[in-house]
């Protein structure tokens, strides 16, 4: 390979962990068409950026987001710093040509979300959501499945994302719980992936009613040792108020006629990641379970009546038989969590050296913010909202 793609990443912690091992991974298990060079990390304090850049394999640190930009020695931006910094930087990584991979939600609002689609479009760089959930193999299937006629006309889509790690009301004030950072809290965190995946696999969304809600309304100021943690912090003594839902639920209707209900919460005791989708159809269904994440099940309406029932579908099976599992271990091998992320910068480094977004673009990204602000508003005002 001729070309080498330098990657500059802002942000450190949870996701830039998840991402460092993913810039790592690809080249050695994919065919990419470029050598990746994880160049320099970014965040805004020297010494716990400086222990990330030894723990995760990077060339530099940096505490200047701005100079890593503007650096002609950068060519990818990957960002995946707290919400309300998206658009600063991928507005100005656009204007210094860089090509960037952004996390979810795309920005704050849709305004935001807006000025970001204008300014990769104007600048012609390859741009990307990190939905990595669109390329866990069994949703790819699903995808492939859905779009072959497998399940017919489809009427429901049933979503449903939970976890809880907020419960306890000692839980300190991370900038997640604050909407001056996030935007928003369960919503746009975790039902922004079930609603991304809704458009993924279903189509686009026509109208939505919404109902959101805050359990716990004032939690512990963090101590100065927590600044900053987001899963994980320390608390202290001062308290502070929650700006944000703690659980975010809405039924609504796709433009194609479908039916939707997701439901997203941080207070489902037991569940630390779960992500169960359903969808049906008139020649079958759909089922998948985050926590049995290898498996897809089928049911088809067209067996005959005495062999009716929900079967597995394995989806492990290389050689092109399912998506992504070939470049991994033989049949049977199952793969994880951090696989979907190498699966995305997979297809994004190669989206790089074609000049080609690859889905879920900016663009997806504005229209999963569009369906956000819906529900948000259906919410606040107790009346369906169109999208």
């Amino acid at each position: 390979m001729a070309n080498t793609l330098r990657v500059g990443m802002i942000g450190y912690r949870f996701m830039g962990k998840a991402h460092s091992n993913a810039w790592r991974q690809a080249p050695h298990f994919f065919p990419l068409k470029a050598n990746v060079e994880l160049h320099t990390i970014c965040g805004r304090d020297a010494a716990n950026v400086e222990a990330a850049r030894k723990q995760f394999g990077w060339q530099n640190a940096s505490t200047d987001w701005r100079a890593v930009v503007n650096s002609p020695d950068i060519d990818i931006i990957d960002i995946n710093t707290p919400n309300d910094s998206h658009a600063e930087i991928a507005i100005a990584a656009a204007k210094a040509g860089k090509h960037i991979l952004c996390e979810k939600p795309l920005a704050l609002n849709v305004k935001q979300c807006d000025e970001m689609v204008a300014a990769v479009k104007k600048a012609k760089v390859v741009n990307m959501v990190c939905h990595n959930y669109r390329r866990i193999p069994a949703i790819a299937q699903a995808k492939k499945m859905i779009e072959e006629g497998t399940l017919g006309e489809i009427y429901h889509y049933h979503a449903r994302y939970a976890q809880d790690w907020i419960v306890n009301p000692d839980f300190p004030l991370v900038w997640r719980l604050q909407k001056g950072v996030s935007g928003s809290g369960t919503h746009g965190d975790i039902n922004a992936h079930i609603i991304d995946l809704g458009r993924y696999l279903v189509g686009e969304f026509k109208e939505v009613c919404g109902l959101m809600h805050t359990f716990i309304k004032e939690r512990p100021l963090m101590d100065a040792g927590g600044k900053g943690q987001g899963l994980a912090a320390n608390s202290g003594k001062k308290m502070g108020k929650v700006t944000v839902d703690d659980t975010a639920l809405f039924i609504g209707r796709f433009k194609n006629g479908a039916v939707a209900n997701l439901e997203a919460t941080r207070f489902a005791l037991g569940r630390k990641n779960h992500i169960e989708i359903e969808i049906n159809g008139s020649k079958g269904s759909l089922h998948f379970d985050f926590e049995d994440m290898n498996r897809l099940k089928f049911f088809d309406n067209t067996n005959p009546a005495d062999r009716m029932g929900f079967r597995d579908i394995l989806v492990t099976q290389g050689g092109g038989v399912h998506p992504y599992v070939g470049q991994w271990w033989p049949p049977g091998h199952i793969i994880g969590y951090e696989h979907t992320f190498v699966h995305t910068i997979a297809d994004f480094i190669n989206a790089c050296v074609e000049g080609k977004s690859v889905q879920p673009t900016f663009e997806d990204g504005l229209k999963n913010e569009r369906v956000l602000e819906a529900v948000e508003e259906s919410a606040k005002k107790r009346q369906w909202v169109k999208v």
